[in-house]
């Protein structure tokens, strides 16, 4: 296969495999993880994501448990997956819409790759460094493909209200930020 521009071969058969996915399920699944009566099964993956320290691009770091006491959406991205970035501006625009809801990007990328990503489309909302190790903890959330891009909508108190694997519909997450209260 050659060098692909300082990809490794096994990188891009995930990223490739990743990229497939989410397409196919966008196309035909749109909301395939809205959230049911089941939600709560997820209490385990959800308290890792509580509890778990994540870097900003700063330097800093965050626990998306900092949040709680209001809803919070958390959307699982990265740079490279072309639905990901699609849907950023609109997830900006909604995270104005609702001021009373935190809204929260983890990046399944690098620091850096993420830093140069948000030099050329800033968003208003917190981004925080995960890594390709996010992709256990998206797959603990109930997402088995690993596919991006992947939302989980939390209440007030860090239970899972909606998830949604692929990009997501802004009346829909508009709608449900109401009846949670943002």
């Amino acid at each position: 296969m050659g060098n692909i521009t300082g990809m490794d071969r096994r990188t891009f058969l995930l990223r490739t495999l990743t990229l497939a996915t989410t397409a196919w399920l966008a196309r035909y699944m749109p909301t395939a993880l809205a959230a049911d009566a089941t939600a709560g099964k997820d209490a385990g993956a959800t308290g890792d994501l509580l509890t778990r320290a994540f870097p900003d691009l700063d330097g800093g770091s965050h626990r998306v448990g900092d949040w709680q006491g209001k809803p919070v959406l958390i959307n699982f991205w990265a740079t490279w997956c072309a639905p990901c970035v699609k849907e950023m501006p609109a997830l900006d625009a909604l995270s104005k819409q609702h001021p009373q809801a935190q809204f929260v990007g983890i990046g399944v990328d690098t620091a850096d790759n993420m830093r140069k990503f948000v030099a050329k489309v800033p968003v208003s909302y917190p981004l925080l460094v995960a890594g390709p190790g996010a992709i256990d903890l998206m797959r603990g959330l109930g997402n088995g493909p690993g596919g991006l891009p992947f939302s989980v909508l939390l209440d007030k108190n860090g239970g899972i209200s909606h998830k949604v694997l692929g990009t997501v519909k802004e009346d829909e997450v508009s709608a449900w930020l109401k009846t949670l209260g943002a």
